[in-house]
C-alpha cells in the first residue's frame, strides 16, 4: 500500500492560486539515501547510502536484500563525506561500466570504474579502476554528482572543498599547485572521455585543452554543486549550487554546450549579489543563475530533474528541486518563476531520482525512504473518491473493493507501516486475499488506469 502525503503548492511572485500533489511511498527505508539513478533502459533504481552501499530497487519497490555493492571499508562517511555519486556508462548494458564517487579514508576524493558481475544484480567488488583522486583540504563541499551527458561525455561536480568562505580561492582559481595539484579541481565541472584512454581521455572541445593539468576542467565557480542532472529530452543542463549566506542558485545551460570555459561566479558573486572583490570579473561576464532564492525560503538547495513524464501535465515545463532544511519543494517553469510547496512533515530531502519514464521521485536522509510525486489533481473533477471503497474493515480473510461507478482499475497494493509491499495484484482486483497477513494495521492503495489513488487504512484481524 503506498502512504501518501499531502502537499499544498503554494504559487508566489505573479502566480496567485494554489495546486495539490502528493507524495507516494515507493520503497525503504535505506540508511542514508544520497542518489536514486538508473541505467539506460533499466526500470530498477540504483540507490546510493552513504556509509559505502549502493542497494537495488525493483519497479515494485522491493528492496534485493544483497547490496549491488559494497565498498564501506573505503569510505569516510561523516557529515558531507561519503558515497556520492552514481553513474552508467552509456553502453551499460554491453559493457558493463559504471562509476562512483566517493570520500576515501585519507578525506580525498576519488572516481572509480567498477564492473557489472556475469550476475546483473551484483557488482564486481574486484574489478575497481580509480580514475582520479582530488585532493580535499576540509570537510565540506565535496559536490558528488556524476552524469553522462548526450555528448557522450562523463561530468563530474567539485565543490571548492569547505572551509567557509572558499578561503583558498579554490573556486575561480586554474593556477596548479606543486603540493596539491589536483586542488585546481576544486570548485570545478570536470568533463571526461571515458572511452577514448585508460584510464580516461580529454574531449578535444574541453575549454582547457592543452594545457596540462587542468585539461579536465568544463567550468569553474561554484561553491558545492551537490545536485545536477541533464534534461534527458534535450540535453540541457540543470545544476543547483549550494549558498554561502544568503542566496541557493539554480543554473541552466542549454545544449549543444559552448567550447568556453563557464564561469559560475563563486565566490565573486553569490547568485546575483557580490560577495567577494579580489581578481573577480564582472556580473555579465558570468553564468548568471537561471532562478534563486534567499534564506527566507530555505537554507540548502538539493537539484533534481526538469519533469519530462507523461503522467501529469501540471509538471511539464518545470524544473524540481528542493531545500534540505525548510521542508519545501521547489518548481521553477520556463520563465524562471519559482512555486513553491509546503512538505511537512519531511525535510530533509538529499536527493531527486527520475524513472524510464521520466517520472520523479525523492529521497529523505532521516527516515531513509524514498517517495514518488504525484499529482492527484488530474482528472478530479471527474473521479469520486468516495465511489471506491474497501470492505469490511476490519477483516480477516478477504478484503472486496466496492466500485461504484465501475471506473477502470489498474492495480491493487497492501503495504505495512514501513512501507513494504505486501500484495501487488494487477487483476482480479474486485477482492484481495489477506489471510496470510498478520494480525495488525496495513494501508490499502486503489489505483485507476488514468492515475487517480484512493489510500485507506486497514485492520487485519
Amino acid at each position: 500500500m503506498k502512504k501518501i502525503i499531502l502537499l499544498t503548492l503554494l504559487f508566489f511572485y505573479t502566480t496567485f492560486f494554489s495546486q495539490t500533489i502528493e507524495l507516494e511511498f515507493f520503497a525503504g527505508p535505506f540508511s542514508s539515501p544520497v542518489e536514486i539513478t538508473h541505467p539506460n533502459n533499466d526500470n530498477r533504481f540504483f540507490v546510493l547510502e552513504k556509509g559505502g552501499y549502493i542497494k537495488i530497487v525493483n519497479s515494485d519497490g522491493s528492496v534485493n536484500e544483497t547490496p549491488f555493492l559494497d565498498i564501506t571499508s573505503l569510505v569516510l562517511d561523516d557529515g558531507e563525506r561519503g558515497l556520492l555519486g552514481l553513474a552508467f556508462h552509456p553502453n551499460y548494458s554491453t559493457n558493463g561500466f559504471f562509476y562512483i564517487n566517493y570520500i576515501n579514508l585519507d578525506g580525498n576524493t576519488v572516481i572509480a570504474r567498477y564492473s557489472v558481475s556475469s550476475n546483473p544484480n551484483l557488482a564486481d567488488s574486484t574489478s575497481a579502476m580509480i580514475m582520479m583522486t582530488i585532493n580535499q583540504p576540509f570537510a565540506e563541499h565535496k559536490g558528488g554528482t556524476l552524469k553522462f551527458a548526450n555528448d557522450g561525455y562523463l561530468y563530474i561536480s567539485l565543490g571548492d572543498g569547505g572551509g567557509g568562505g572558499d578561503p583558498f580561492g579554490s573556486a575561480q582559481n586554474l593556477t596548479i599547485d606543486s603540493t596539491n595539484p589536483s586542488r585546481v579541481y576544486l570548485g570545478k565541472i570536470l568533463r571526461i572521455d571515458v572511452d577514448s584512454a585508460t584510464p580516461y581521455g580529454i574531449p578535444p572541445t574541453n575549454p582547457l585543452i592543452g594545457q596540462t593539468g587542468k585539461e579536465e576542467i568544463w567550468a569553474l565557480g561554484l561553491r558545492n554543486p551537490w545536485k545536477f542532472s541533464f534534461n534527458r529530452l534535450n540535453g540541457g543542463m540543470w545544476l543547483a549550487d549550494v549558498g554561502q549566506e544568503n542566496i541557493e542558485e539554480i543554473n541552466k545551460i542549454d545544449f549543444p554546450f559552448s567550447n568556453s570555459l563557464t564561469n559560475f561566479g563563486w565566490r565573486c558573486y553569490e547568485g546575483n549579489e557580490i560577495y567577494g572583490s579580489t581578481n573577480c570579473p564582472e556580473l555579465n561576464e558570468t553564468q548568471t543563475p537561471f532562478a534563486q532564492y534567499n534564506h527566507t525560503f530555505g537554507c540548502s538547495i538539493t537539484g533534481g530533474y526538469y519533469y519530462t513524464g507523461n503522467l501529469y501535465p501540471n509538471f511539464q515545463n518545470k524544473y524540481f528541486f528542493a531545500d534540505f532544511c525548510s521542508a519545501k519543494i521547489g518548481m521553477v517553469d520556463i520563465s524562471g518563476t519559482i512555486t513553491w510547496s509546503e512538505l511537512l512533515p519531511y525535510n530533509y530531502i538529499t536527493t531527486f531520482g527520475e524513472d524510464i519514464n521520466g517520472e520523479l521521485y525523492i529521497a529523505n536522509i532521516q527516515n531513509g525512504n524514498i517517495y514518488k510525486i504525484i499529482d492527484t489533481s488530474l482528472n478530479t473533477s471527474s473521479f469520486d473518491r468516495a465511489s471506491i471503497s474497501v470492505y469490511p474493515n476490519p477483516a480477516s480473510d478477504e478484503l472486496f473493493i466496492k466500485n461504484e461507478n465501475n471506473i477502470e482499475l489498474s492495480s491493487v497494493k497492501i503495504t505495512d507501516l514501513t512501507g513494504k509491499t505486501i500484495v501487488n495484484q494487477s487483476s482480479q482486483l474486485s477482492s484481495i486475499t489477506i489471510s496470510n497477513l498478520s494480525k495488525g494495521m496495513y494501508f490499502i492503495t486503489v489505483e485507476t488506469k488514468i492515475g487517480n489513488i484512493v489510500t485507506s487504512k486497514i485492520i487485519k484481524q
